[in-house]
């Protein structure tokens, strides 16, 4: 049986998004070994996104440690030492050509892990862990799929992450708005954090939040330095300053340790792709996510099969408004009008938390991703 603790795990990302593949492979590494004693080689192919994730990671530096990850600069022109006894390609990126002869050289093989995306799919429960050999070189690999029903890898989660959050109570939250030089919301007031994809249909939700009821601070996450065409700058340009009942918070780009904090500062959570789509559901709070766009409106299969699921812990009311609000915000053929959509979204805002609250139990009892996966690499 492999023992985690005196083994060497390697794991390749190659950036296709921004901040969703190195988001998630990071946490992944860093959870390995703290909480597991794995001994883990990253390797990316853009660690300028890491930086932004993680300040101390150094652009210029072709190999550092940090929180006991070894980290690489890769391509597929990179050497590499011996491979280690497990080798996970993130999203089904592939290994280096040259780790990949270092791998069939090695006596006893490592295992070969093909981590893919996350999704709700009917299918996925009956892929996982399936065996898929090398075509060429018939090395043996496996598949391995982050999910939210039993039968799958589930979703990332560190182990003090809840105590984290309970533990951040009313002080914990106006200590956080005086560290981004704001004052606390108001109770009267509606905080939302707002983090999409730049073709979001920002303009009409903010719109909607000017003539809605009650007071609304929209608070959006500046991009890192240097990035050009984000959401806060197009926010910037619609928006100088907040109308009606609409007030616009601009914080800096929050490194991935201290995001979960944003989301539980607010009452509501706009969030995009994968790893701050998880991090909303651990967060308790209700939340939108904006899917990444494929071709073929892909996505919107994936949209479809997790609202299936997720919607199934409330009422009918609440799961109607959730759909609805969703279903506008990723630009759904047949949707409601969005302001609509909004409003009665936050009309039963207060009725999400005890569906919320259930949501977090069934993927607790599923268990977190990678204590999942060094189990499976165990057997």
């Amino acid at each position: 049986m492999l023992n985690p603790g005196q083994q060497q795990w390697d794991i390749f990302c190659r950036v296709i998004d921004n901040f969703g593949d190195i988001g998630v492979s990071w946490r992944l590494a860093r959870q390995f070994a703290r909480e597991h004693g794995v001994k883990v080689r990253l390797w990316v192919d853009h660690i300028a996104s890491l930086h932004a994730l993680c300040p101390r990671v150094r652009v210029d530096a072709s190999r550092q440690m940090i929180d006991g990850v070894e980290l690489f600069q890769s391509s597929d022109e990179s050497g590499f030492s011996q491979p280690g006894a497990v080798a996970i390609e993130m999203f089904g990126c592939g290994l280096p050509q040259n780790y990949v002869v270092a791998l069939v050289a090695r006596k006893v093989k490592p295992l070969w892990i093909i981590l893919e995306y996350l999704s709700a799919e009917p299918w996925v429960r009956g892929h996982h862990g399936l065996p898929s050999p090398h075509p060429q070189l018939g090395l043996p690999r496996y598949f391995f799929f982050p999910g939210f029903a039993g039968g799958t890898g589930g979703v990332p989660r560190e182990a003090d992450l809840l105590a984290r959050r309970d533990a951040f109570d009313a002080a914990a939250r106006r200590a956080w708005w005086a560290r981004m030089g704001f004052e606390a919301v108001s109770p009267d007031a509606l905080a939302v954090s707002l983090f999409a994809y730049p073709h979001a249909p920002y303009a009409a939700l903010l719109e909607a939040c000017v003539s809605g009821a009650a007071p609304v601070v929209v608070v959006v996450p500046e991009g890192p330095a240097g990035a050009a065409g984000t959401l806060a700058a197009r926010v910037r340009c619609a928006f100088q300053a907040g109308r009606g009942n609409l007030a616009l918070r601009y914080v800096p780009f929050v490194p991935q340790t201290d995001y979960d904090e944003l989301l539980w500062a607010c009452d509501i959570n706009f969030v995009r792709g994968e790893d701050s789509f998880v991090r909303a559901q651990w967060a308790g709070r209700p939340f939108v996510w904006h899917i990444y766009p494929q071709e073929a409106n892909a996505h919107q299969i994936k949209l479809a099969a997790f609202l299936d699921v997720y919607t199934g812990v409330f009422s009918v009311p609440v799961a109607q408004a959730v759909r609805g609000l969703w279903r506008a915000w990723n630009g759904v053929a047949d949707a409601p009008d969005l302001a609509g959509a909004w409003q009665a979204f936050i009309s039963m805002r207060t009725a999400q938390i005890p569906g919320l609250t259930h949501w977090q139990q069934t993927l607790a009892q599923v268990g977190d991703l990678a204590g999942n996966l060094v189990r499976f690499c165990q057997k």
